[in-house]
Formats: structure tokens, sequence, C-alpha cells
């Protein structure tokens, strides 16, 4: 019956956006706060990362009235996505492929961050479709990203630091050194006081060329009365660059590591979307199996009563002398035998109910006031209908293009293909193009004995004729030549060469065995809806010729023209065939499912936006019926 929508609804609803509105923690790796010297400390101060997340969404208080979580499969989807923590595990992820790239583009090595995608939990118990633990159809390798998910290697020339590179010295020196030459410096002990100051730039290019800017001065004091100039200060100002001709020559070898990490970032992304979809599923097979095993007490609730009732009938037949004493045995036979089948229902939902918790809230059962929460459904199983499957071929080629692991298996391969660059520039030789230009300069005091030699006049002066001296190039030096390096076996190349390009034919190999599993778990999907859909009806008709034969022989019974025997074996059956049309239904479920995963849309078919999901607020509003019951958390 359809429920008209009424004021508490609308009360509801809005009390559930208001809720849903409010901010959460977006994971995020803020930047660095400056310090007193503003953007000069900017980039050696640590950025800062906020603490854990260990509270629940506002959806899961929203939804609980008067002690009961009622929950729509559509809400299930959202708290798993808001709450579950191996969810919450996998958005750090992408920021650490971020943080990665980031130390890629400064010439760093890659590193293999993240944790592996997890498979959701299973229910209590499942017959029927065969599922593995993430919820797809056994074999299916949907879940088959690991830890990190992208390419790291470190083999082939080594990458520069593309940081630019400021660097100082400041040394201040006294040295006394006896001499056991008094015509050389006049003195038996040589003292000098040593002023040095050293400053250089550096800036390593992607295309293979190294520059450095230096500059150098020393001012030196001695005790001799034999130096010309004292005290006198001498410097230069050194330019000078490398470009790598062979080895080490190019963007695409030193640039390797940047471009392989940026398609590890679309890898991080796609574990991202594998740890959705895995919960996802794993939380709708739970839940459908809860409304099941619901179904399945109900059932079980029924049979009990109506196993008591035969029961007294029979004490009252026998009372009048109609039916043998062992007629009431046999009833209570029944009686106990449908009371330990409905306690074992009320243990599995009791178990589903714990774990569909535990996958829809931050911290569990153990979350306060969760643990005495019971679940109540608010949706009921569809009705199998034939299903209409398109050609096999059109939907191998959709899950060609949806499946997680085969757009990682492209990636991938296409990284490899990146480092192979790379790994063949390694075979080589070395050859390296310089230059240097250098600019000398000198200055001091003039003692007494230089001021009678001629020319050093031109030396006389402060730090200030040093620097005339340096900018005018009046002493310039200039040097440029090339370094060659031939290794004569080069074996530890051609080996990495050789071991990458198997390494290449391998990838391409699973990207095949990929796609072949695609198309086999895309024809088990349809094969498995195909028979979930054939078992549903005939557990469909089974249940009804139980309810007509049960029927018949109660009224058959009561003409004396049938047996309590036969009414209670009547009972057994229509108990069995009521649970197999439960399971079955519940069986349809999870063969759809299984059908999104092997299509690779699961979150299309539930409408979850990546977006949503990596922000870990779900715009998914549930409307609650309007004759809950008020309560503490409404």
């Amino acid at each position: 019956m359809r429920r008209k929508p009424g004021f508490l609804r609308i009360v509801c609803v809005f009390l559930l956006s208001a809720a849903l509105a409010m901010p959460q923690n977006t994971l995020t790796v803020d930047p660095a706060t400056p310090g007193r010297l503003g953007w000069l400390t900017r980039p050696y101060t640590p950025r800062n990362i906020a603490p854990v997340r260990l509270t629940n969404s506002p959806r899961l208080n929203a939804l609980i009235r008067a002690g009961n979580l009622y929950l729509s499969a559509q809400d299930v989807v959202a708290l798993a996505i808001e709450n579950n923590i191996d969810v919450e595990v996998q958005r750090y992820t992408p920021l650490l492929a971020q943080e990665v790239l980031r130390r890629a583009e400064a010439g760093g090595f890659l590193r293999s961050v993240g944790l592996p995608v997890q498979a959701g939990p299973q229910s209590v118990s499942l017959q029927g479709v065969s599922l593995n633990t993430g919820g797809g159809v056994s074999g299916s390798s949907a879940g088959g990203i690991n830890s990190g998910g992208g390419i790291v290697t470190q083999l082939g020339p080594g990458i520069p630091s593309l940081d630019p590179t400021v660097s100082g010295f400041v040394n201040f020196q006294h040295a006394t050194t006896p001499q056991s030459n008094t015509v050389l410096t006049g003195t038996t002990a040589l003292v000098q006081n040593v002023r040095s100051i050293q400053a250089s730039y550096s800036q390593n290019f992607s295309f293979g060329l190294n520059a450095q800017l230096a500059y150098s001065s020393n001012r030196i004091k001695v005790n001799s009365q034999f130096f010309q100039l004292n005290p006198f200060t001498n410097g230069n100002l050194d330019f000078q660059v490398t470009q790598n001709l062979l080895q080490g020559f190019g963007r695409a070898v030193n640039e390797r590591n940047i471009r392989v990490q940026r398609n590890n970032v679309k890898v991080s992304d796609l574990q991202f979307r594998a740890q959705v979809i895995n919960t996802v599923s794993s939380a709708l097979n739970l839940y459908w199996d809860y409304v099941a095993f619901t179904e399945d007490v109900r059932a079980r609730r029924q049979a009990v009563g109506t196993a008591e009732q035969l029961l007294t009938n029979n004490r009252k037949q026998v009372e009048l002398g109609s039916l043998a004493e062992i007629e009431i045995i046999r009833a209570e036979s029944q009686v106990y035998a449908a009371r330990q089948d409905f306690t074992i229902s009320q243990t599995n939902l009791l178990q589903q109910e714990t774990i569909l918790k535990n996958v829809i809230a931050r911290n569990g059962i153990a979350d306060a006031g969760l643990a005495a929460v019971h679940i109540v459904p608010l949706d009921q199983i569809p009705t199998p209908v034939a299903p209409q499957i398109r050609p096999v071929d059109d939907l191998v080629g959709e899950a060609a293009l949806n499946r997680v692991e085969i757009q990682q298996a492209r990636i991938n391969l296409e990284s490899n293909n990146l480092n192979l660059v790379g790994i063949r520039n390694s075979l080589k030789p070395g050859l390296q193009a310089f230059a240097q230009l250098t600019n000398n300069g000198l200055t001091g005091d003039l003692t007494a004995l230089g001021a009678f030699t001629p020319g050093l006049g031109y030396l006389a002066g402060g730090y200030g004729n040093l620097l005339a001296q340096i900018f005018r190039r009046n002493y310039p030096n200039y040097s440029a030549g090339f370094s060659l390096n031939i290794p004569l076996r080069n074996r530890a190349a051609q080996a990495d060469y050789a071991i990458s390009v198997i390494e290449v034919r391998q990838n391409e190999l699973n990207l095949r065995r990929s796609l072949n599993q695609a198309r086999v778990d895309v024809q088990n999907a349809v094969i498995g809806l195909e028979q979930a859909q054939a078992r549903y009806e005939a557990a469909r008709r089974a249940r009804v010729l139980s309810e007509q034969t049960l029927s018949a022989d109660q009224r058959k019974m009561e003409l004396g023209a049938s047996t309590p025997f036969q009414v209670i074996q009547d009972q057994r059956d229509l108990a069995t065939a009521q649970s197999s049309e439960t399971q079955a239904i519940a069986n349809y479920t999870h063969a759809r499912i299984a059908m999104d995963d092997a299509l690779g849309k699961t979150l299309e078919a539930n409408n979850v936006a990546l977006s949503d999901a990596l922000k870990g607020r779900m715009p998914m509003v549930s409307t609650l019926p309007a004759d809950l019951p008020k309560g503490a958390n409404q």
C-alpha cells in the first residue's frame, strides 16, 4: 500500500537534509603556514594533515527512531561510503599519489604508497550464486589492485634534482705555521688570518643540462713583511655548464618519473574506485540478505504457529477419542523442530545485523548506542522478472571500458613503456660537453715593499676594487671540452633492458588475460542472472503448490480423509519451500549485483558519483515513512 506524504515525513526529510549539509572532514594536505619571514621560510615548514575522523556521518543518527535503525538500500550505500573504514583508508591514496607526484617533479625517486583494496565481508550464510569476498562472481579479478597500484622503478640514468639549490659557506681561520726557510717569509712562524666566503646557485634542467654560478672570496692577512699586498683579498665568479649528449639526454629520459607518476595518480583514483565498488557491492549483498533473513524469520514464526495450532487440535481430538495419542507426540515433534528452525533463523538475523552494522558505522558495533539498535529494512526484495539481456559481445565491450583492473593494466603498460625509454638510454655511453668561464680578481693594501713595485697600484684598493675587476673581466679563464665514459661490456644495462622488455611482454599478456577474464565474468554473470530468475520461478511455484497441498490436506483431515502425519509433512514441506523461495529471491539480488560488478557499472547502477564518495558526503536523502515512532534520535 502506498503511503501518503505527511507533515512528519516533510520534517524528517528536512532534518536529514540539514544533517547531511553539516561540514565533514575533507581529506586534504594543507599548505605550509609561512613563518615570520613569509615566503622565504614556507618551503621549510611542514604541511598540516588533519587527524583521522572517527565519528559517523550525521546520516546514521538521523535514521534512528526509538531504538530502531530504519534503512533502505540507498541508505546502506550512502552510509557505507561515508563511514566504512576501508573506504576511508583508500581516501588517502589519491593524496599520497599527488604527494609522490610532487616529489617526482622535484627529481625525487618514486615511492610505493598506499594499502591494498580490501574485500567486503560476507553474509552469515549464502547459497546459490557463488560469490567471492568482494561480492562479485567467483573468478572475477575486479579486486586485483594491490598496494600502490602503480609502477615504481629506479632503473636507467639517475634522475637529476629539478629543484634549484642555493648554498653558502663562511669560514674564519687562524693558522700558525713554523717555517724552515725564513728567506721566503721573513719569519720563523707564519701567522695567517683567513676569512672565506663562498656562495653558489645550481640548477638542473630536464633535457640534461646542469648550470652552476659560484662566487668565492678569501681575505688573508699574514705577519710576513715580504708580501707586497697585506692584507689582500682574492675572489672569482665562476659559471659552468654541463650537457649530457648520450646517456641522460632528453626530457623523455629525465622526466620519465613525472610521467609515470601522473599515470600512477590515475591508478590511485582507480584504486579508490575499486574499494568503493567492493564496499558498495558487499553492503548491498549484506542488506538484501538481511531482508531475506527477516522474511525467513517471519516464515519460521508462522511455521511455529501452524505447528502449535496442529498440536492443539490433535490434543482436542485425542480427548474426543478420534485420534490416537501417538499423533500428539508427532505434533509435538513438529513444534520443536519448527522452534529449532525459528531459533536458527533468528540467530542468522542477529549475526547478519552485527555484520551490517560494522560496515555502515565508523566504529562498528562498538559505536555508542548502536549495539542495542535493531535494523529495520524499509525495502522489500523486488520480484524477479525475466531479464532483458543484451548480446554478450556488447556487454564484454562495456566491461572492457569500465572494469577497474583493465583500466589499471592499460595505464601500467603505458608506464612501463615510459620507463623503458630511460632503461634503454642507459645502454648508451656517457658523453658530456662542458664549458666554464671564470672571472678573477685581487685587491689589498700595499706594503712598503709593494709601494716600490711597478704596476701594483692597480691592485690597491678595497672590496669594491675586487668586484670591479671581476665584472670588468680583467683576469678571465676559459675552458671547454668533452668527457666520454664507455663501459666495455655493459652487461648490467643490457640485462636491465632485456628484463624490462620481458616485463612489458608479460604486462601485455596480463592485459589480454584481464580482457579474457572479463568475458568469462560477463558470461558467468549472465548465466547466473538467468539461473537465479529460473530458480526463483521454480521456488515460487513449489511454495504455492506446498500451500495448496497443506490447505487441501487440512480440509481432508477435518473430513477424516487424511492423517495428521500427512499434515505435519505438508507443514515441513511448506516451511522448506518458503525458505527456498526467500533464498532464491535473495540470490537473484546477488546475481544482479554480480552483473553490475562484471560490467564495472556498480557505482552508476547505484547513483554513486566518485567525487562525492571521495569527499565522504553522499547527496542521497532517505524519505522515512511518516508513521515511524518518535524517539530521542529524531
